[in-house]
């Protein structure tokens, strides 16, 4: 899957089981150039990352609600009411607004 933001089209990594959505980004080295969404979760937790990420929460409706941008590790933010959690590459959300749509586009 991809997602569409700003004219720029990236991969999304779709994290379902519990192990999964726990290992996310945890001990990854390489600067990432994909992305990963997170669903039904109440919290964002980047212990762990070894690198500075992007992040985007939306709503069901792929409506941004909140946007953190260049988040280091060892951060914990809890959520209220909110959907899906993409973690993203640096600078990718840069001019993104809020309730700004974000398209999915399966491949």
């Amino acid at each position: 899957m991809y997602i569409k933001v700003k004219n720029k089209e990236i991969e999304i990594q779709e994290k379902n089981t519990w192990m999964e959505k726990f290992k996310s980004l945890k001990f990854v080295l390489e600067p990432i150039d994909y992305g990963i969404k997170i669903s039904k979760t109440r919290w964002i937790n980047t212990y762990f990352f070894c690198q500075r990420v992007d992040i985007c929460v939306t709503d069901k409706d792929n409506r941004v609600q909140k946007v953190y941008e260049n988040v280091k590790s060892e951060k914990r933010i809890f959520l209220w009411k909110k959907y899906n959690i993409y973690y993203l590459p640096l600078n990718t959300i840069k001019n993104v607004s809020l309730n700004e749509k974000i398209k999915e586009i399966n491949s």
